[in-house]
């Protein structure tokens, strides 16, 4: 009567879409699960604890007895030849489920991308915009330099234009 615990947690946990939970005592391919609820995906479910009320909206929470949530962290699809191992939990996933989660990362991939593509745009733009001030401080300059120049080369110095003064008596 003492070891119910242990035999429960050597077990294969499959929990269906309609709530019922489903124990297997032996290692079974997915392709297996798969065949026997046909329209199903079975996904690996990777579960931790956590003591804070905060909740995310990415993940899935269930109060536990202590007061802890269970937050639901990853589901990982798995292949028809992947082994559902002991003591791990799985989950039935419907196939609409599956194209609507893709979908969805997919549409989160697509505006990230965006995203970086638009930040990348905006650093080229600041940095044509440095390029083009800096050439012009130079170009502004450089024509400086060129009307001294061009002064220099140009412009005589002034000499008076004075009537030569005769001296008187002497």
């Amino acid at each position: 009567m003492g070891n119910c615990q242990v035999t429960d947690a050597a077990a294969v946990v499959i929990q269906h879409p309609d709530g019922r939970v489903e124990r297997l005592y032996w290692p079974t391919s997915a392709g297996e699960i798969m065949r026997s609820n046909p329209g199903h995906y079975v996904t690996l479910v990777t579960f931790y604890i956590s003591r804070g009320n905060s909740e995310t909206s990415n993940t899935a929470s269930l109060p536990t007895a202590a007061g802890e949530t269970v937050r639901l962290t990853r589901v990982r699809l798995l292949r028809h030849k992947d082994i559902l191992l002991v003591g791990q939990v799985y989950r039935l996933v419907t196939s609409q489920e599956v194209t609507k989660a893709l979908n969805a990362r997919k549409q989160e991939r697509m505006r990230k991308d965006q995203a970086e593509l638009i930040k990348q745009q905006e650093q080229q733009q600041k940095q044509r915009q440095r390029l083009q001030h800096s050439t012009n401080v130079e170009e502004g300059v450089t024509q400086v330099e060129k009307n001294e120049r061009e002064k220099q080369r140009s412009s005589r110095y002034w000499r008076p234009s004075l009537q030569s003064i005769s001296e008187i008596g002497s």
